[in-house]
């Protein structure tokens, strides 16, 4: 495939850090809305968070930083020099980012549906119910963890750690 000149390139890793602000920015702001939830007094405001906390994650910001992350990368990766396989730093960032892409979609984003399903139809008293507690604790502890994975994949990017000695002196003009 064609490469392209790195001041294109620039653009789309313009794109891509974008999307990695939504999907960090994001999954920051859905950990920060479950504690809203300590002080509600009635169901109507805790089915309202649930549908905010989907809201955000399905439509707004997390799965669509998610799939433009993957989207950018994969366009960075094929018309640019780093390649897919060229660097051990890319490969980690791949396995990360597709793991956290399918862990996000089979488990986090079903924990946060049945919530918001739940909480729905029992209102307040959702919170005595071990469904919604367990989805609720599965989220939180989880979701925490996939924060600070992404957060890794920041900092992999950014020192390029288990790099390959024979392109050391190029990854630092990227």
């Amino acid at each position: 495939m064609k490469k392209i000149p790195p001041k294109n390139l620039r653009w789309i890793k313009v794109l891509h850090l974008i999307c990695v602000s939504c999907w960090i920015g994001g999954a920051v702001s859905l950990l920060l809305l479950y504690f809203l939830k300590s002080d509600i007094d009635n169901g109507a405001e805790l089915y309202g968070i649930n549908q905010s906390i989907h809201h955000v994650d399905m439509a707004v910001v997390v799965i669509p930083g998610a799939i433009g992350c993957l989207l950018t990368g994969l366009a960075y990766s094929t018309l640019s020099n780093w390649g897919f396989f060229r660097q051990r730093w890319i490969i980690i960032k791949w396995i990360i980012t597709i793991s956290a892409i399918f862990f996000g979609t089979f488990f986090l984003g079903p924990w946060e549906t049945a919530m918001m399903k739940i909480s729905g139809e029992l209102g307040l008293a959702s919170l005595a119910d071990q469904e919604y507690l367990y989805n609720q604790r599965m989220n939180l502890w989880f979701g925490t963890l996939q924060c600070l994975v992404l957060l890794l994949t920041v900092w992999i990017s950014v020192f390029k750690p288990w790099r390959t000695p024979t392109n050391k002196s190029n990854t630092t003009k990227r």
